[in-house]
């Protein structure tokens, strides 16, 4: 009952869910596009079996690399359907994945969308990558016979008490829950908040981040920046920084590092809509700016510059590969923080502010591990870089601290393939 009345809901909700997407497009015009696809009409060419991976956005897409990578080697006669949810995902998912999967826009949750997708690619199995809990995807897959399971899990408190509130989302999320074939989570915390909103003993498989590898190319072409930079200058990478956090950092940066003989900062904003609003802000901080979009494939010219712009997709890996220190984005707003385990796993000492609750553990565990120096405010996590950049001890410490972690925490991709192997296994023999 709860759930036909979910349903309804998104059926009265579509039109101004469109609209929204129409009004988002405005500043990313890629939400105008494959918009057949988010209602199951779809131009890739059908398969004959496939394993499915939904990963909603950026970050969702990269953690998936590892699983893509496993079930091309375990199951090499599923092709692999990969869905996601926004432009920067599927284009994230293009530069990592190339031709290696079938890309599309998840349907909106409503059973006859969702079931165009399944009677087209033919899904083995459907693995959701972390929060995304979908109540008609997984019915559908359910009516469809195809197992579904919640992998790479991680649950905020914040995010356990809103589903919780309310009695109908309460039953609507546990009944979705319930029909999961299983649920890997990321750690303990997680595995016990999804069980009390309805998950079915949720086995604690680890972050799938972990075992993300940076492309080398990448990583190489981050090291030919570094090499064009002026002899023994030092750089400070602002990673994945949200909309009201740059003024911050940036006044920070003033007050602690100013002009004379600073490292070069580059600034990677989270979100490309944004690129040219964070490059007026640094001009209107009156820094010196370089972007990244103006260098093409050459190298760039960096001399005289304070601020070199990050305003490029999927080369975060040549950034963290350039710099001496980073400073994690998302984190001194209550954004919930982003991924440090890409710093860690590059060797790079990091610096994070106080709001991590999308990566709770990994935050306390880094930190733990002397990996990662915690900032309570943007003053206190500029002072903590440049105290890093003045100290190559201290600073080859860490990195070795952040490298050490990365790698004891790899290992949660076998973990994960583990839950749903026989489950692949079974349904392609009986295809």
């Amino acid at each position: 009952m709860f759930r036909l009345l979910y349903t309804l809901a998104m059926l009265c909700m579509l039109p101004l869910i469109v609209a929204r997407l129409f009004w988002r497009s405005r500043r990313e015009p890629g939400y105008r596009q494959q918009m057949a696809e988010r209602f199951g009409f779809f131009s890739q060419a059908p398969l004959k079996q496939s394993i499915w991976i939904h990963a909603v956005s950026v970050g969702e897409v990269r953690a998936s690399a590892p699983l893509v990578q496993r079930c091309r080697r375990h199951f090499p006669h599923c092709a692999i359907l990969l869905t996601c949810m926004t432009p920067t995902g599927r284009r994230t998912a293009v530069e990592v994945f190339g031709d290696e999967v079938t890309l599309v826009y998840l349907p909106y949750d409503v059973p006859f969308l969702v079931g165009r997708l399944i009677r087209r690619f033919r899904p083995c199995a459907t693995l959701i990558m972390e929060t995304e809990i979908w109540p008609n995807m997984i019915a559908a897959c359910r009516a469809h016979h195809v197992p579904c399971l919640l992998v790479n899990a991680r649950l905020s408190e914040k995010s356990r008490a809103g589903y919780a509130r309310y009695a109908f989302v309460r039953s609507v999320i546990r009944d979705a829950l319930q029909s999961l074939r299983a649920v890997g989570a990321q750690s303990d915390a997680d595995a016990a908040r999804l069980t009390s909103i309805g998950a079915l003993a949720p086995t604690v498989t680890g972050n799938m981040k972990f075992d993300f590898l940076p492309d080398p190319a990448r990583v190489a072409k981050g090291l030919r920046w570094r090499d064009a930079l002026p002899q023994g200058r030092q750089v400070v990478l602002m990673a994945s920084t949200r909309d009201g956090e740059e003024p911050l950092l940036l006044a920070a940066w003033r007050h602690r590092v100013g002009r004379a003989n600073a490292p070069l900062l580059v600034l990677v904003p989270r979100h490309p809509h944004r690129f040219d609003s964070v490059a007026a802000l640094v001009k209107t901080a009156e820094f010196r700016i370089a972007r990244r979009s103006e260098c093409g494939d050459a190298l760039p010219d960096l001399a005289g510059i304070d601020v070199w712009l990050g305003d490029s997709l999927g080369e975060l890996a040549a950034y963290y590969a350039m710099c001496d220190v980073a400073i994690i984005g998302g984190s001194f707003l209550p954004l919930g923080g982003q991924n440090l385990i890409e710093a860690a796993a590059a060797g790079k000492p990091s610096v994070m502010g106080p709001s991590t609750f999308n990566f709770s553990e990994a935050a306390q565990l880094a930190a733990e591990a002397g990996a990662m120096l915690p900032a309570e405010n943007t003053d206190e996590a500029v002072a903590n870089a440049m105290a890093l950049i003045h100290d190559d001890q201290q600073r080859a410490r860490i990195a070795l601290a952040a490298k050490e972690f990365a790698r004891f925490h790899a290992g949660a991709t076998d973990k994960t393939l583990a839950l749903f192997s026989e489950l692949v296994v079974d349904r392609v023999v009986k295809t």
